[in-house]
């Protein structure tokens, strides 16, 4: 039996020798490996905080402290820790979550993993904790992966600081290069004794009496303060010089490291001392993504930060991706763009190759800008530029469009700065769960004065919605589309003067005036079979992709007018979306034909694949069809016009109580 079989529960981890926390690390990391290589996952940054956690549950006793990661993919070796150790189906539906899960385990506490927002859970857990008579409990945080790039985490730090009695430790693993090790025999000798001087500046007695002599110096004339301010000085100057600590003292709270976070033993001393100190401490380690697995590690690009199904042996993907992403896609449009146009900048957060800007900026690396985990700053930074006279194209996960709502609207939307956003992973993303899928922005978005959005349902219009997108001078535009393979173009059979696509009438070369199915972005197919199920029932159809859904195109104002249905299929949530604008602007051009919004509902959807989320919630073509046909023959509201001569279907409508 290996020592991780032992492991059932983090006080496990106090019977341990530090030669057998080694051996738990070297088995764990093996774990993650054979583990993860089957299901897909975030791999790289958990093998690279393996001691971290263990360190932090021999410290300190979860779930009476509280432990919060930042971000939550960093999760895994805590899951373990904490009775998880069946990995065989992580990410996958039903199965253990890929983030904290509360459902899960009483030891996960934050599960949305939107970067950069642990410390503001720590602020106010710890000052719950303080309020309630439970001061004495710690809140312990792990940042990292980016996640100190955002400004929110530096908002709550500022607060945390403030108040010297909550005990808050922040752990950061730092598992980049933005801290560069110091090398040579003078930086050895100081990190031989960093261990003691951390020991002496984080004990009590230590503030107790700098604060007497500072009182005492500061009451003592001007001589006195002299003497304060010159050793105050001096103090600092010696503190920069030795370790990237100033900032977060000034701020009030106290630093310790740099150390190694793959030192067991440095990793606990320290640990131990930020504990003690019961106050802000925040402990400073340096690891490496990916440690101890060599083709991680081989990976310049990020060091296998997700993987799919990989062979553990040699980290290659089991089934090689032939097929075109639309990712890839939008990366070689937007270069071939930027050759084109010296005005077109890109800008990310911290998502250079996720969303395919790193194509632009092999070719034009003075033009694309890398802005951290800060979607907000994104946004401003972008309606700046557009004032000077470029055009910014600011590439997001769709999820992380939410961050940054109010500075699309007031600082983009108000001066009309033509400033172009790119939304991959929208719709439903599969795996990453709740706070993952990209299913709010279609709402989020309508109600942002004056903004174009566009919704390709292929390949060939992504690159043709995308020059459009960047041809608009004078308001946001927005490109949408989803994660993963692009299918087969779906070509259209006529397209009307205001650009919305005819992309099939069935029974063709018949009149198709029972139901108008308009169709958003990647739901084309789903749509066309919906037609296809609907004529084999004998209802005729109209199937249409408005190609760009906001505004409002007046050809589909107009068609809706022509059927006794309009039927709107998107992968957003319904509540305030492409249907529901739709329907707004036929009643205010008194068309009074039904509409039926078929979307995702307004719920937290967990992870699984997308099709066994769309199938969870009835996003599938045999269900729309089946609603639409009971519409048609007036069992199921809303209800169809009724043929000439009939009367309008009464019966199905329910009694308010």
């Amino acid at each position: 039996m290996g020592l991780l079989e032992t492991i059932r529960d983090p006080r496990d981890l106090s019977k341990l020798t530090t030669e057998q926390l080694e051996r738990l690390s070297a088995e764990i990391r093996s774990f993650l490996i054979s583990n993860v290589a089957q299901t897909g996952g975030h791999l790289g940054p958990n093998l690279g905080v393996v001691e971290l956690t263990v360190g932090i549950h021999r410290v300190f006793d979860s779930p009476r402290d509280s432990i919060v990661f930042d971000t939550g993919h960093q999760s895994y070796v805590h899951k373990i820790l904490t009775g998880r150790q069946d990995f065989s189906t992580l990410r996958q539906q039903g199965g253990m979550s890929g983030y904290p899960s509360r459902a899960e385990s009483v030891h996960d506490i934050v599960e949305s993993s939107h970067a950069s927002s642990s410390l503001s859970w720590a602020d106010g857990i710890s000052r719950a904790r303080q309020l309630t008579g439970e001061g004495d409990r710690y809140t312990v945080v792990m940042v990292g992966d980016g996640a100190l790039t955002g400004g929110m985490a530096w908002e709550a730090l500022n607060n945390i600081a403030a108040d010297q009695r909550r005990r808050v430790v922040i752990v950061v693993n730092d598992n980049g290069r933005s801290y560069a090790p110091t090398i040579g025999g003078v930086a050895d000798y100081l990190a031989s004794l960093r261990p003691t001087l951390d020991a002496v500046r984080t004990h009590r007695v230590y503030e107790n009496t700098l604060g007497w002599w500072k009182q005492r110096l500061q009451q003592g004339g001007p001589v006195g303060k002299f003497t304060y301010h010159s050793l105050h000085a001096a103090k600092r100057g010696i503190k920069d010089w030795w370790a990237p600590q100033g900032l977060f003292e000034d701020l009030g709270m106290k630093y310790i490291g740099p150390i190694d976070g793959h030192d067991m033993a440095a990793v606990e001393r320290a640990l131990i001392k930020a504990r003690n100190y019961n106050g802000p401490v925040l402990v400073h380690a340096m690891t490496e993504k990916g440690r101890g697995y060599a083709p991680a590690r081989a990976n310049v690009a990020d060091q296998f930060h997700a993987v799919g199904i990989i062979d553990p042996e040699t980290g290659k993907a089991v089934e090689p991706g032939s097929k075109q992403s639309w990712t890839s896609v939008f990366a070689t449009e937007i270069a071939d763009i930027a050759d084109e146009r010296e005005d077109i900048v890109g800008i990310t957060g911290a998502m250079l190759i996720p969303v395919g800007l790193h194509r632009f900026a092999e070719k034009h690396p003075e033009r694309v800008f890398d802005v951290g985990i800060a979607e907000q700053h994104a946004l401003t930074s972008a309606a700046g530029m557009a004032f000077g006279g470029l055009h910014p194209v600011v590439a997001l996960y769709a999820t992380f469009l939410n961050r940054a709502f109010d500075q699309l609207l007031m600082d983009v939307a108000l001066h009309k700065a033509g400033v172009t956003i790119v939304l991959d992973r929208a719709g439903v993303t599969g795996p990453d769960g709740a706070s993952h899928h990209g299913m709010w922005d279609m709402s989020m978005l309508q109600i942002v004065p004056g903004l174009h959005l566009s919704a390709p349902r292929d390949a060939t219009r992504l690159k043709e919605e995308l020059r459009e997108a960047v041809a608009i001078s004078n308001a946001p535009s927005v490109v949408r589309f989803s994660k993963g393979t692009v299918g087969p173009d779906v070509d259209a059979l006529e397209r009307t003067s205001d650009g919305v696509d005819v992309l099939a009438r069935r029974p063709a070369g018949e009149k198709s005036n029972d139901v108008l199915i308009v169709s958003v972005g990647a739901m084309a197919e789903m749509a066309l079979q919906v037609a296809t199920r609907l004529g084999d029932q004998g209802i005729s159809s109209t199937v249409v992709d408005p190609r760009w859904v906001l505004p409002v195109p007046r050809s589909i104002i107009r068609m809706a007018a022509e059927h006794r249905i309009v039927i709107v299929i998107e992968d957003g949530v319904r509540a305030g979306g492409v249907g529901s604008r739709i329907r707004q602007e036929m009643r205010a051009a008194g068309v009074d034909t039904a509409l039926n919004e078929v979307g995702l509902p307004v719920e937290f959807l967990d992870h699984g694949t997308r099709a066994e989320v769309l199938e969870r919630v009835g996003l599938t073509a045999r269900q729309v069809a089946n609603d639409v046909v009971a519409q048609v023959l007036g069992t199921k509201v809303p209800f169809a016009r009724p043929l000439p001569g009939q009367e309008m279907p009464t019966g199905q409508i329910p009694k308010i109580q």
